[in-house]
């Protein structure tokens, strides 16, 4: 008796290029570094992790062209993955965090006396689970990225051995953040008992009652809005939003400086791209359900978010509890893409991946800084280690001025532009609570970060600030080296700023094709 063959689907690894770069790239790492034990240090895991990213971004404007000539979309992997315009454009934010914590990390290793190929290894594996996030058109997908994602960001965060807070850190964000997956797993079964799949297309069908499979789960709907909360709680915490947001200031302030760089950036991009595709993908028959929810956690995120940052006196504390008010301004965006107004729909899609891009270069070249002010221990991070730093390094004072208007929504900076889009997209589609809170709480954060500034440009420096100023660029042998690729992150963030300040358009139609992607 022959023995039948497998049918196994048809992959077109071609449009797979970003994702086997982010997951075969630090399996090649590891390999080399093993084998050569002279690359683990002089730069080489930093420059080859730049390396695969800017291979990642470059290989887009082919997988753009192919997906355009398709019509906008492409399914892999037997429908697993949607290769589309929002998953290239994701992969492009992604793919930049990733190039700016390369060059962050490589000097902070040095200076801590840590360097090695791990660090690299896990965030190009990290990234990796964000893409399949970005990709997944099926739920145990997302949740296989999620758990990519995250896990090793777990290990990231307490990686810095010599420091007690880093493993505080990096234990209590394991502990929840798996509290937080059991709650989307438990969700992902509900979802599929009430509508009898786990694919976004065919739960999106069994909502509109186009299924045969005898389910009427909008009919019944106890256990499909169990699910959908079950979902948002898990999302909710991946991108800290309130209330899931009480593990963001502690391991924001315990983990190493360029990894909180990386979970504010690439972590919560990957998170609300994963938002993005299951409820305006597969929920939108039911977003009067879930739009309220989403719409609470945007109120909730920006108030407390921007309140309670200004009675912080550490600066990362202070930029952690900015990014839960930065998870609210994103979430309006949402909240306007759920709507059944296709123009609303499609402005507030263009606004949450406006800011998610935007807010990816802010955040990345303020924590850029931080590293820099943080000095060998990277403890230094109160708001007395800012006094007098336009004196001492004028310089990176005012890149850091930028970055933090940037965030404050200041005219002529991207993220003015980005604020400006999501309160627009809020106005257009009559949620007028949610615009007026947006405003409140960009008038409070331009006040936090004013904080700053004022410590930077009129406080006295300190005898801590001045006894400290060598060693920001000290070495672990004691000598002092130059950092010209953080430098160079923080100065690349900037510029990308200001540009995008200058002309919002830039790159418009790339975004405006990405927000139509869940417009069909």
């Amino acid at each position: 008796m022959l023995a039948q063959a497998v049918q196994t689907p048809e992959v077109a690894w071609s449009l797979l290029w970003p994702l086997l770069f982010m997951a075969i790239g630090p399996v090649l790492l590891v390999t080399v570094t093993s084998l050569v034990p002279g690359t683990r240090e002089h730069r080489f895991p930093a420059v080859y992790t730049a390396a695969i990213a800017i291979a990642s971004a470059v290989s887009l404007y082919w997988i753009w062209n192919r997906v355009d000539e398709a019509g906008g979309r492409i399914l892999v992997l037997d429908g697993a993955l949607s290769i589309d315009y929002f998953t290239l454009f994701i992969t492009g934010i992604i793919s930049v965090s990733v190039f700016l914590s390369a060059l962050l990390l490589d000097d902070y290793l040095r200076r801590e006396g840590l360097d090695g190929p791990e660090w690299y290894v896990l965030v190009l594996l990290s990234a990796s689970g964000g893409l399949m996030m970005a990709a997944a058109e099926d739920l145990i997908v997302t949740f296989l990225g999620l758990e990519i994602l995250s896990i090793a960001v777990y290990v990231l965060a307490a990686l810095h051995l010599r420091r007690a807070e880093s493993q505080e850190a990096g234990f209590k964000y394991f502990v929840l953040g798996a509290l937080s997956s059991a709650f989307f797993l438990y969700g992902i079964a509900m979802i599929y008992g009430a509508t009898g799949s786990t694919r976004l297309s065919e739960i999106g069908a069994a909502l509109t009652l186009t299924n045969d499979r005898g389910l009427v789960p909008v009919e019944d709907s106890s256990l499909l809005l169990a699910g959908m909360a079950m979902l948002l709680v898990g999302f909710g915490f991946k991108v800290s939003a309130a209330p899931f947001h009480l593990w963001t200031p502690d391991v924001y302030q315990g983990a190493p400086t360029p990894i909180v760089g990386f979970m504010a950036s690439a972590v919560k991009v990957a998170g609300f791209a994963g938002f993005a595709r299951v409820f305006l993908s597969a929920f939108m028959p039911v977003g009067a359900d879930w739009r309220p929810v989403v719409g609470a956690m945007a109120l909730l995120s920006i108030v407390i978010g921007s309140f309670l940052a200004i009675r912080q006196d550490n600066v990362k504390r202070m930029l952690a509890y900015s990014s839960i008010s930065h998870a609210g301004f994103i979430l309006i965006g949402l909240y306007a893409a759920g709507s059944a107004d296709d123009g609303v729909a499609v402005l507030g899609s263009r606004s949450v991946l406006f800011y998610l891009a935007a807010y990816t270069v802010m955040v990345g070249g303020s924590f850029g800084v931080a590293t820099l002010v943080g000095r060998r221990g990277d403890g230094a991070h109160d708001l007395s280690d800012y006094s007098g730093l336009s004196t001492r390094k004028p310089a990176l004072a005012g890149l850091l001025v930028v970055l933090l208007f940037a965030q404050a929504g200041i005219p002529f900076t991207s993220g003015f532009w980005a604020k400006f889009g999501v309160i627009e997209a809020a106005v257009r589609g009559e949620h007028y609570v949610l615009a007026g809170a947006a405003m409140v709480a960009a008038v409070v954060g331009a006040y936090l970060y004013l904080k700053v500034i004022v410590s930077m440009f009129l406080a006295p420096t300190t005898d801590v600030a001045a006894s400290g100023d060598e060693a920001a660029l000290a070495t672990a042998d004691g000598s002092i080296a130059l950092v010209p690729a953080a430098t160079a992150a923080i100065a690349a963030a900037v510029v990308i700023t200001l540009l995008w300040g200058v002309l919002p358009d830039l790159g418009g139609d790339l975004l405006r094709s990405a927000a139509s992607t869940f417009v069909r």
